[in-house]
């Protein structure tokens, strides 16, 4: 099992019991909006972006070109929240989403509140008392994890690479 498969499997148990334990969760299927208020252009390692390109090549071409153009305009923007170039905004969905990355994986389970990875809606019920387990910091252990993954870029690089060796016209 790869590096990134086994940190997939322990995400994913970390989420199960989470849902499990707090069945009001409100990360869940229709909630798109840690996808609309992304700090910075997400980084992933190169295996993420190996299963990533996978889901990407998978696409029909037109849904491909569209995200194409997003991901243009992300990488040529400052402007801040980034909203995720790979959301599909009409059913608030990821096409993508079995081949996402770590940081989609993790975002609302694992919270990072110096560096602004953590959904305010979550932020919000734990001031009110609602969430008293959340653990604040606890995205650095899967941090150093993807750190020993080897190199990590943007999202808008890995793609423009793709997009210039050519392999997304192999469809």
């Amino acid at each position: 099992m790869s590096q990134l498969t086994e940190l997939h499997v322990d995400i994913d148990a970390r989420v199960a019991s989470i849902r499990e334990n707090t069945a009001d969760w409100l990360c869940g299927k229709g909630c798109d909006s840690c996808c609309k208020r992304l700090a910075e252009v997400p980084q992933l390692t190169v295996a993420e972006w190996n299963l990533l390109r996978e889901g990407l090549a998978g696409l029909a071409a037109d849904h491909l070109q569209a995200i194409s153009r997003k991901i243009a305009a992300v990488a040529n923007s400052t402007a801040r929240p980034v909203v995720c170039p790979l959301l599909d905004h009409a059913t608030g969905a990821c096409p993508v989403y079995l081949h996402r990355p770590v940081a989609c994986r993790t975002y609302g389970f694992y919270m990072q509140r110096d560096l602004g990875l953590f959904c305010r809606d979550i932020e919000k019920q734990v001031a009110d008392g609602a969430l008293p387990d959340v653990v604040w910091g606890n995205h650095d252990a899967i941090d150093r994890r993807l750190a020993g993954m080897g190199e990590s870029r943007p999202l808008t690089e890995w793609f423009a690479d793709w997009i210039r060796d050519g392999l997304p016209s192999d469809q």
